[in-house]
């Protein structure tokens, strides 16, 4: 099972917003981390087949994105994804489980199972429009498992959810990752460091790097640094580096933080983390980190 991109690029006029990606993903969970607007949501909606790229292609198992045998093996849950507010849930997944070739029969099985994995049973007769965020979110994933996919593409599918749901959702991507590709893209740092087997870090639509979290954190391996400091040392340090961490400690400050050398007398290096990885590549404070 292979879910290739050969070169994969998207342009508006002159702004390149997917800039020649290509990568093969097989069986388990990917993590695709980037900030707003790294291009993570324009990538996967070529790979769903709903954008069209500017040039390259997307295959799976060489059937091209376009071809009705890619679309009956992808369950895809954009970041906001529509519904119908009068609906119950119930009957919004069978109405989506018929237009995904279900019959009326498997489609009303199908949804009870996935409302009582995703924890919805006991609203299944209740109206969308009543839902709050995380649950609306939870019928989102659910609607995206309705055909048994081969490939499951999710889109920031954890914004809404507490965290006792964020614990339940991580434990379910887990398991389908056994027997599927699954691509979750996402800003939440803790939420790929705890299930992806892979992480994919994107960064003004390219693709910087792909690896395990032992190969992401090793890239600034020997950056990351904690110093005890007073406050007006480390208030300059502020200002100068990526803070990861801030601790007030009576008279005293305690930071961590991620620069290419050592920022001051007394900083001792730390084990780099992906929240790490992150603030490094991302921050504002450091916009031209080297890339990989």
């Amino acid at each position: 099972m292979e879910l290739s991109t050969d070169c994969l690029t998207k342009q508006y006029d002159k702004k390149i917003v997917v800039d020649r990606i290509s990568m093969t993903l097989n069986k388990g969970v990917y993590g695709l981390l980037g900030a707003n607007g790294a291009g993570k949501t324009t990538l996967i909606r070529m790979m769903c087949g709903i954008l069209k790229p500017t040039s390259g292609e997307v295959t799976f198992n060489g059937v091209d994105v376009t071809h009705e045998d890619y679309r009956d093996a992808l369950g895809y849950m954009p970041q906001f994804f529509g519904y119908y507010p009068e609906f119950n849930a119930m009957e919004f997944l069978c109405y989506m489980g018929c237009l995904k070739g279900l019959t009326k029969k498997r489609a009303r099985e199908r949804s009870k199972e996935l409302l009582e994995l995703v924890s919805l049973t006991d609203v299944a007769g209740s109206k969308i429009k009543t839902f709050s965020g995380g649950m609306k979110q939870r019928l989102g994933i659910a609607q995206a498992l309705l055909n048994n996919p081969k490939i499951l593409i999710l889109d920031e599918p954890t914004a809404g959810l507490d965290p006792k749901e964020r614990v339940r959702f991580r434990s379910l991507i887990s398991q389908l990752g056994e027997d599927k590709i699954v691509l979750l893209s996402t800003h939440i740092v803790s939420d790929i460091e705890s299930i992806a087997a892979n992480i994919l870090i994107m960064k003004g639509g390219r693709l910087l790097h792909k690896g395990t979290l032992e190969e992401i954190t090793a890239l600034i391996e020997g950056k990351v640094f904690e110093c005890n400091l007073d406050r007006t040392a480390a208030e300059a340090l502020i200002s100068k580096y990526p803070v990861i961490n801030l601790r007030y400690q009576q008279d005293r400050t305690l930071l961590r933080l991620v620069c290419e050398e050592k920022p001051c007398v007394g900083a001792v290096n730390a084990a780099a983390t992906l929240e790490d990885v992150y603030l490094y590549y991302f921050s504002e404070v450091n916009p031209n980190a080297k890339l990989f």
